[in-house]
């Protein structure tokens, strides 16, 4: 038993007694035990044999994990020349895009990675949903069309009192179609 003791001046006054009781302390760190260089590269080896075929082949860099059903993924700029661009990010924000938690798919960032989003060379992994990006594509795909019709337009049109271009000799011959274009040679 110990007392605790509090002075006032010259006379010791005992103002309570307490019991110290020794906590015993727990192990720090476990058992440590040395593994040959040989078991560490059998072990590492086999770790990477699970996912090795799948890093750097070259063919696609921004690979799209599966989307949750009624959502579409898209890596969509983040960094321009690898500073932030603030402005593009709140275009991205305002058309509905919003980035995909790293907690979903923890395969795609180092492990460690204390982000909270999936970022690759300058690209974040943004998600939105499928019925927003498809009615997005429709209104592209009507503009689209919409410039072609103008300029055909255009091209074919005369100015108010001149002759038309009905004729087949006179008459715009716009070629709509997809051809290889012809690769020039280095020779």
């Amino acid at each position: 038993m110990e007392r605790e003791i509090k002075r006032r001046g010259k006379d010791p006054r005992i103002v309570e007694e307490t019991e110290v009781v020794a906590v015993p302390r727990a192990e720090m760190r476990g058992e440590v035990r040395e593994e040959s260089p040989l078991e560490r590269a059998k072990r590492r080896a086999s770790e990477l044999r699970g996912h090795i075929d799948t890093i750097g082949d070259g063919v696609d860099e921004f690979p799209l994990p599966e989307a949750p059903e009624g959502w579409t993924y898209q890596w969509c700029r983040r960094l321009l020349l690898g500073a932030e661009d603030p402005s593009h990010m709140v275009e991205l924000e305002q058309a509905g895009w919003e980035p995909v938690p790293v907690r979903r798919h923890p395969e795609f960032m180092p492990s460690g990675w204390q982000g909270a989003t999936i970022e690759r060379k300058g690209m974040i992994l943004m998600e939105r949903p499928t019925e927003i990006v498809e009615e997005a594509r429709r209104r592209h795909d009507y503009l689209a069309r919409k410039q072609v019709r103008d300029k055909e337009a255009q091209i074919a049109g005369t100015p108010d009192g001149t002759l038309t271009r009905d004729h087949a000799q006179v008459r715009p011959q716009i070629k709509k179609g997809y051809e290889a274009i012809p690769i020039p040679s280095d020779k």
